[in-house]
């Protein structure tokens, strides 16, 4: 009979905030895999708690090395904990190779539900949460960080980002960049912690705050890209976009509906810039 892997959400700030369920589980898992045993040492000694169970490190540099021996401490029947420094394992921190090989090992995953940066911070943002996009960290590279930032650039819902304090600055003037000055945002810092601050504005204007150098844990929240309007194409290029179609082989009536559309203007309108170019002698559908 296979064992069970147990996500444990542990606290991002705040002690109190752990999940009554993490202390029975750490005093209960036979295995524990622990982003870092010292950070672990004190989450128990915090919460009063004593491991039975045999802990081992898990974390970026030997994931995928350790995953195997895990997964076959699961087949065996072992109760394995996954704790990360903060937050949900998985989620931007060392998870997924192990849940990926315990489930096609057929192993039970389950989780300890607890704090989450993202989601703190998306409540917190005053921007709208009823959609949303986790980015997770953005290249540290700056082309390849704009060229992240592009990907998303027209994106209509809610963006969440983490990064580190030393890149903000950067990456807050990379977005004002990519998606304009003014878009809104909120940098929280310290979620849950002594000192928590959520800084809101535009993005240009918190690019010039955190200039002057920022600490602490950080997430950034940007409002998702405006509702594009119709487009806004002038009288000549509506007949442009005419004379190809008709130069394409379509028929000026269907060229006139086709431009209509992907203009989003009304028909009558491209119709009236082809009879009036046609008239003043310009080089209309048809010409040579």
């Amino acid at each position: 009979m296979t064992g069970t892997l147990v996500l444990a959400g542990t606290p991002i700030g705040d002690i109190s905030d752990a999940p009554p369920r993490l202390a029975a589980e750490l005093a209960g898992a036979d295995v524990i895999a622990a982003e870092d045993t010292r950070r672990l040492r004190r989450l128990t000694q915090a919460l009063g708690v004593t491991p039975r169970g045999r802990v081992v490190s898990y974390f970026e540099g030997n994931e995928s090395a350790r995953t195997p021996e895990l997964v076959e401490e699961l087949a065996g029947g072992a109760r394995v904990l996954l704790v990360t420094d903060a937050g949900m394992p998985s989620v931007s921190d060392p998870g997924y190779r192990l849940v990926a090989a315990a489930v096609e090992r057929d192993v039970k995953v389950t989780a300890v539900p607890g704090p989450s940066a993202v989601l703190t911070a998306l409540a917190l943002s005053g921007l709208p949460v009823d959609r949303f996009c986790f980015e997770g960290f953005l290249p540290r590279k700056a082309g390849e960080r704009l060229g992240r930032l592009r990907e998303v650039a027209d994106e209509r819902r809610t963006l969440v980002y983490f990064e580190a304090p030393h890149r903000l600055d950067d990456t807050l003037a990379a977005m004002a960049e990519v998606f304009g000055a003014g878009r809104r945002a909120a940098v929280c810092r310290e979620l849950t912690k002594t000192y928590e601050e959520v800084r809101r504005g535009p993005l240009a204007e918190l690019a010039a705050w955190a200039a002057e150098g920022v600490r602490g844990e950080i997430t950034v929240v940007v409002d998702g890209a405006p509702e594009k309007g119709p487009e806004e194409v002038d009288a000549a290029e509506l007949v442009r976009r005419v004379r190809v179609r008709e130069e394409a082989g379509e028929r000026r009536k269907e060229a006139i509906a086709a431009v209509a559309v992907e203009a989003g203007v009304p028909k009558r309108q491209v119709f009236d810039a082809v009879v009036a170019a046609k008239t003043a002698g310009a080089p209309g559908p048809g010409a040579p």
